[in-house]
């Protein structure tokens, strides 16, 4: 590994280096109008949610890398605290990079663009209609991080509506993830797409507590088959397959085959590790720590199809 200090990098280099590293980040295409009523429109991608009561939303227009000079969003906010944020769906990541664009002020960022203004309800910002999500929010405080270039400002919202598209809810009225199609912002010129084999699932361990991973069997854990995150999933588990469900597991079909099939003790881990990750592949936890704990069996006796 090579070791960074950030004092020892220029502001573009230490930029490059968190903005590959700190990704994927959601971005926040926020609408803000100054004191005359004038519009801006720009994404960011230093944002997120940070409580949900009350619910709080953070972004931060950084001072421009090359002279420290503050951006129309931050000048807007601190003189209208108000804010549209809306979520950036694929269809209109073009666009929404196009907002970007440093236009002089006043300039409406909407019409650059060619996105289509919806008056907002409770706030002054107009809201984009294109997007599937729109939050009108009050701004409660900016904070800044620092003076020069490349110094944060964190813009901390508070959400007073939320602007939903039919299209991209469930059958049950909630927003469904994959009719979302959101994208999120990497280092450079990349972007991540949300949506269809991206996407998966990960149980969170906070109904149950698993035994964790130094719980595993050191032959379990010292795999040079399973992974970190199959060894991760292994451990969520509150409790393993008794021995009786090992032992009846045991007499199904492909168990005997690797059984019948190696004499080393060696060679039939690895078959019933390979195996193991096969059912964790197929979301089949249980099943995975079956294989794994007929390692412990003399061999099996009966028969069964799996």
């Amino acid at each position: 590994m090579i070791h960074l200090k950030p004092e020892d990098l220029s502001i573009p280099d230490l930029q490059r280096t968190l903005q590959f590293a700190v990704g994927p980040r959601p971005i926040a295409l926020a609408s803000t109008v100054d004191r005359e009523g004038r519009v801006n429109l720009s994404p960011f991608s230093f944002f997120n949610v940070f409580s949900t009561n009350p619910p709080i939303l953070i972004f931060s227009p950084a001072n421009r890398g090359r002279d420290g000079s503050t951006k129309d969003t931050l000048n807007n906010v601190l003189a209208v605290p108000q804010v549209v944020i809306h979520s950036v769906s694929h269809s209109m990541v073009e666009q929404t990079s196009l907002s970007s664009t440093e236009y002089a002020t006043g300039v409406n960022e909407f019409v650059k663009a060619g996105f289509t203004a919806t008056a907002s309800d409770l706030v002054q910002p107009p809201r984009v209609t294109e997007a599937p999500v729109a939050m009108e929010c009050e701004v409660l405080e900016v904070k800044a991080l620092g003076d020069g270039p490349g110094a944060g400002n964190l813009v901390i919202c508070e959400v007073k509506l939320i602007h939903i598209h039919e299209r991209v809810l469930d059958e049950e009225g909630r927003l469904d993830q994959d009719e979302l199609d959101l994208v999120g912002r990497l280092g450079g010129d990349w972007y991540v797409r949300a949506n269809g084999d991206a996407l998966f699932e990960v149980e969170k361990p906070i109904a149950t507590k698993g035994i964790g991973v130094d719980a595993l069997p050191p032959s379990i854990r010292s795999s040079t088959i399973l992974s970190g995150n199959d060894l991760g999933r292994l451990g969520n588990v509150e409790m393993v397959p008794s021995e009786e469900e090992v032992s009846e597991f045991a007499t199904h079909r492909r168990i005997r085959e690797i059984f019948e099939q190696t004499t080393d003790r060696i060679e039939r881990r690895e078959h019933l590790h390979h195996y193991a990750k096969e059912a964790l592949e197929a979301n089949k936890v249980k099943k995975a720590w079956k294989i794994l704990l007929t390692d412990r069996l003399n061999a099996p006796k009966g028969s069964a199809n799996l």
